[in-house]
């Protein structure tokens, strides 16, 4: 299986091949609109705003499993973000990233990348108290919680996964580095 065989829905239901981001660096993030890192949706658009015409593209897919924090449809998700965070980068139909039901996507990028390296005490705390809350993290490379981050360059390999804790812009360069 390759990213590029997959497909997902767009909000409004319709499918998306992603063999059609080919040649394309991507950042693909499971979000929440009632969570605390929910902020980081500047640091994604301000990403955006200043990679996209060199073929950049944030994949958005918000996750309502963790702590139920991405209420509401995929619209009313959407008007939230473009209202609060002035976000232009569109998201996709909300999805699960864990469990039975997960999304092929997210089973693929696990695989590519099972685990992530959290940088800094403070993080390393308040990652090891997310992991006791979160109740759909039950194996190895399972996600932990919202706004885990999976950076994949232009022939669709997985080059990181950066913990809910990394701030979108602290990893700019590897980002640049793609390019």
């Amino acid at each position: 299986m390759h990213l590029y065989e997959l497909s997902v829905k767009k909000r409004n239901g319709e499918d998306y091949d992603l063999s059609a981001l080919k040649g394309k660096v991507l950042l693909i993030v499971n979000t929440a609109t009632g969570c605390g890192f929910t902020p980081q949706y500047e640091g994604l658009e301000k990403l955006y705003e200043k990679y996209h015409d060199q073929g950049f593209e944030i994949l958005d897919f918000p996750c309502d499993q963790f702590g139920h924090q991405a209420p509401g449809t995929d619209d009313e998700i959407h008007a939230f973000c473009t209202s609060k965070y002035n976000t232009t980068f569109d998201q996709f139909a909300k999805i699960e990233v864990n469990g039975e039901n997960e999304s092929p996507v997210y089973t693929y990028l696990k695989q590519q990348q099972p685990t992530e390296e959290v940088i800094g005490i403070k993080n390393k705390m308040a990652m090891a108290a997310i992991v006791k809350i979160s109740a759909t993290c039950q194996k190895e490379g399972d996600i932990v919680w919202n706004f885990t981050k999976f950076l994949v360059d232009k022939e669709g390999n997985v080059t990181g996964r950066y913990d809910p804790t990394r701030d979108p812009l602290d990893i700019e360069e590897e980002i640049a580095a793609l390019l």
